[in-house]
Order: structure tokens, then sequence, then C-alpha cells
């Protein structure tokens, strides 16, 4: 039997390797996610200039040979800025979503296994400290303490960690209620054993969509604390910052104003793109 070429065609566009479906999408969009990563981890290599060099003797100028993509409000150079500012926006928002969802997701499994007293505690302070709008919460504990990179992603992290717990003990009480983990009780297995053995396996799929979400979330936040001046603080600037910095170029179309927005959306994006298309193997893990 023959294969027609549509046929082939899909087959090489969502084919399956290693027992997993690939999406097109899903894979221009983790392409995207990974590119940022790497500008991150080696901007300060790849810069053609010094980010505080000024570059240009105008302001606002526009894209050329030696300026890729034009300078910003002083004449330095903003592809330079763009690719340093990817390691404060990547990196801190990477940062406060591990710390978040890894906090949640353990205290999660432990108030679904445990229940009684520990769960009504864990569960009651955490929607209090979820009832407590992000940005808000952001601006005053940054306002109070002040702003460094420390700060912002313990602060990321506490503002993220309610939803992550809600997200992980939905799921844990569900696969908690199971008859594999009836018999694992009766065998006498610990309370350790039945969260790392029989619920984190169950779970982990979801877990990781749901990283990928609250990063999402994480990045913006971020970038509004920046652009509203509570972010990273010069002479270091995240996209956010360089957007703040240069809205004084949004009525001349400057590309100062326009690229770290562009650099923004480009992000998260491409994260909502990874996180609608990941396999189907890995999204109903927890349902296998």
């Amino acid at each position: 039997m023959t294969m027609t070429s549509s046929e082939t065609t899909s087959g090489r566009l969502s084919g399956t390797r290693f027992g997993y479906r690939f999406n097109i999408v899903g894979a221009i969009g983790f392409t995207v996610i990974l590119s940022w990563a790497l500008v991150a981890i080696f901007a300060p290599w790849v810069i053609p200039y010094p980010v505080g060099e000024i570059i240009d003797l105008d302001y606002f100028g526009p894209m050329s040979r030696e300026l890729w993509l034009g300078s910003d409000y002083l004449g330095r150079d903003m592809l330079s800025r763009i690719l340093m500012g990817a390691r404060y926006t990547v990196g801190i928002s990477l940062a406060a979503v591990t710390i978040a969802c890894f906090s949640g997701v353990v205290l999660g499994m432990i108030a679904a296994v445990a229940g009684g007293w520990l769960d009504t505690i864990l569960s009651r302070f955490l929607d209090a400290l979820n009832s407590i709008p992000s940005k808000l919460f952001g601006l005053v504990v940054v306002a109070a303490v002040g702003s460094s990179v420390p700060v912002l992603i313990i602060t990321l992290s506490v503002i993220y960690i309610p939803g992550a717990y809600r997200f992980a003990r939905a799921l844990a009480v569900n696969i908690n209620a199971m008859d594999f983990i009836t018999v694992a009780r009766i065998r006498g297995e610990s309370t350790l054993y039945l969260i790392r053995s029989e619920i984190l396996p169950n779970i982990v799929g979801p877990v990781l969509a749901d990283l990928g979400i609250r990063f999402v979330f994480i990045v913006l936040l971020l970038s509004g604390l920046s652009f509203l001046g509570l972010g990273v603080q010069p002479p270091y600037a995240d996209w956010g910052a360089l957007v703040r910095e240069n809205i004084g170029g949004l009525p001349f179309g400057a590309p100062a104003v326009m690229f770290p927005s562009l650099a923004i959306a480009s992000l998260t994006i491409s994260v909502n793109l990874l996180i609608d298309n990941l396999p189907q193997k890995i999204r109903d893990r927890s349902t296998s």
C-alpha cells in the first residue's frame, strides 16, 4: 500500500518520534523559547556594543547597518540592550516560576495526602494571600523593601505560589481517591512514598503546562513593574524597563519602543503556543 503525498506531508509535520506526536506550531513556539533562552545565557558575548556606551550622536536613531534596531533615548544601541535585557526578563521569570511551582506543587500534594487540619490551614492561608491583587502586592513589597533581583524573584514567587498550590492540590485530591492509592496505604506506605511515587508521576503533565502559563503571567507582571519603575533598576534593564525608558519615542514610531514590546510578545505568545500544542501523551499523562 502506497502513501499519498498529503499523508507524507502530514506525517512530517505531526509524526511520532519516540512515542510522542509532535506539532509544527508547538515546535515553532519551542524554537523561539529556546532562542531567547540561549540569548539570555550568551548575551554578554554576542552583543555588538557595551550596553551603556553611547554610539549614536542622535537619539531615537533609525535602523541602520551599524545599529540594526536603532538607538535609544540616549543614543545607545538597542540591539545590545534588548539582548542583555533578555537575561533579566527570562532569568528572573524562570527563577520565580520555578520556586512558585515547586513550592505550590509540594504543598498541594502534602495537603491532599495529609488532609485534616494541615489541609485547612494551608488552604485558608494561601486563599487569603491569593485574594490580594498581584500587581498591588508587588507594588507594595517592592516600594517598601526596594527593588533588586532577589527581591523581585521572591516577590513574584510568593504571588504565584497560591495558584500553583490550588492547581496541584485539586489534581492530587483526585489521584488520592483512586484505588491504587488505597492499596498503597494498606501496604503501609509512607506519605513521602505516596507523594513521590504515586501522585507526582500522575500529575506531572498538567503541572508542566501550568508552569508554562504561570511563566507567562510572571513575565507580564515583571514587565509591568519595570514599566512603572519598580522592576529592574538602571543601569540594568529588562524589556519592560526598556519600553518605559523609550516611551517618549512612541510618537515618532521609534524602534526603541517597538522592539522591546515585540520581544515580550514573542516570548509570551511562543510559550502559549507550546502549551497549547504539547504532545498528547504529555497532556493526558494524569489520566493514563
